[in-house]
Parts: structure tokens; C-alpha cells; sequence
């Protein structure tokens, strides 16, 4: 057997746990209260009081971020705004203009087409008195076309060609009926 000491073992063989041992008990029970009141002290005066301020800077800095986000989002509101007004107004004016391009584009249509009715009038007005023209000519070339058609057909028939002067009478008594 290995012998014992007071301070290694208990009589049994095993050693005391510390924080339980009688002789030391009470004097680690003052330094733990000690040493948490200096710690508690240092902690309440020291560091407590930055950390405070830290989350005190840190929220304020957050409200702020907020407050110029809050700003800037009126602003963007506002211009987008702006941007969607201008753009009303800008397809307004691409609408209007276009429809006054139209219109001037009607108005000279029109234009052009009253020019070229009056260039074709006058080109039919000149060809119906062409034609006026050749009819008049045609029937005052129409007796002595007709007389001699049919002095000609006479001949052919009969095998000689008749007087001119019976022929054109012929051909005016037929003509007048």
C-alpha cells in the first residue's frame, strides 16, 4: 500500500476533489467572490459601457442609412416620375407630329391627284376633239368613199364600172334616208 499524505488523498485511497476540500473551501469561495466582483466592476465601468456605445454608433448609423435610403428612394420616385411625364409628353408630340405629317401628306395627295385630273381632262378633252376632228373629216370623206366602194363592187358584180354621177347619186339618195 502507498501511504498518504494530507494533502494528496483522503484515508480511503483517493485524492480530494479541490473545490471541495474543507481546508481550502473557504478561501476559495472569497477569491471567487473577489475575483467576480473585479471582473463584474471591470466588465460594468470598462467594457459594457463601449460595447453600449458601439450598438449606440451602430444604430444610429443604421437609422441613418435609413433615413438616406428613404431619401434617395423619393428622389428616384421623383424622377421616375419626371421620366414617365416626359415620356407621355414626348409620344404625345411623336403622335401629334405624325398626325400633322399625315395630314400634309393627305392635303398634298390631294393636290397631286386635282393636278393630274386636270392633265388628263385636258388630254381627253384633246383626244375627243381629235376625234371629233376625224369624224368630221371621216364623214365628209365618207360620200365619195362610199361612191367609190360601190362603183367598185358594181363592177366586180356586173363586170363594168357604172357612171360616177348615177353612183354618187345612188349613194346620196341612200344616205339620206
Amino acid at each position: 500500500m502507498a501511504t498518504t499524505t494530507a494533502h494528496t488523498e483522503l484515508p480511503g485511497g483517493t485524492p480530494p476533489f479541490p473545490p471541495f476540500d474543507k481546508e481550502t473551501f473557504s478561501s476559495q469561495v472569497l477569491w471567487f467572490a473577489l475575483a467576480f466582483a473585479a471582473l463584474y466592476l471591470m466588465m460594468s465601468r470598462l467594457a459594457l459601457p463601449r460595447i453600449e456605445s458601439i450598438l449606440t454608433k451602430r444604430r444610429q448609423h443604421i437609422a441613418g442609412d435609413f433615413r438616406e435610403a428613404e431619401r434617395l428612394k423619393s428622389e428616384s420616385d421623383a424622377a421616375l416620375a419626371a421620366y414617365e411625364k416626359e415620356l407621355i409628353e414626348a409620344r404625345n408630340h411623336a403622335q401629334a407630329f405624325f398626325n400633322q405629317f399625315c395630314q400634309r401628306q393627305a392635303v398634298d395627295e390631294e393636290a397631286r391627284r386635282k393636278a393630274l385630273d386636270v392633265r388628263l381632262d385636258a388630254r381627253i378633252a384633246e383626244a375627243e376633239s381629235r376625234l371629233a376632228a376625224s369624224k368630221v373629216a371621216a364623214m365628209s370623206h365618207i360620200h365619195r368613199i362610199t361612191t367609190d366602194a360601190s362603183v367598185a363592187i358594181v363592177a366586180r358584180v356586173l363586170g363594168h364600172a357604172p357612171a360616177d354621177s348615177a353612183a354618187a347619186a345612188a349613194v346620196s339618195k341612200a344616205l339620206n334616208h
